[in-house]
């Protein structure tokens, strides 16, 4: 799990699965499309494997914030008055949608912040270091 294009691999995997649970029957060749393009993006952004797994969790958690809607938009495209079946599926994807998608903002947000404290961290100690000068040997 070492690689950042294996963990981008992963991650498309796990962002598909997410859409494939929001949708529940969705198409084979959107499915493919889905993991294939986020592949590509968590490739593209593959900096470190931190940043893979955040923007992995951000998409998770968009996908979340849009389950509700899609759900009543499913719901209104099929009828015109929701059954209380219906209206007992709009109430759990708010719920749970609106519970998950501010657990994985929250987490995708914790993990950037992360990554760009190290960054930081990293830029101040390389601008502190002197040019030639060796670890542990006192400034002249």
């Amino acid at each position: 799990m070492g690689t950042p294009q294996l963990n981008a691999v992963l991650g498309s995997l796990v962002v598909t699965m997410g859409c494939w649970l929001m949708w529940g029957e969705m198409p084979l060749a959107l499915a493919v499309g889905i993991a294939l393009c986020t592949a590509a993006f968590l490739t593209w952004q593959r900096s470190s494997i931190a940043i893979v797994w955040a923007w992995a969790t951000l998409l998770l958690g968009v996908e979340s914030l849009a389950w509700p809607i899609v759900t009543m938009a499913r719901v209104r495209m099929a009828t015109e008055e929701p059954t209380e079946q219906q209206m007992g599926q709009i109430l759990t994807a708010v719920l749970f949608g609106l519970f998950s998608s501010i657990f994985w903002l929250t987490f995708a947000y914790g993990l950037f912040k992360w990554v760009w404290r190290k960054e930081a961290e990293a830029a101040a100690s390389a601008s502190n270091e002197e040019p030639g000068r060796q670890i542990g040997q006192k400034p002249r």
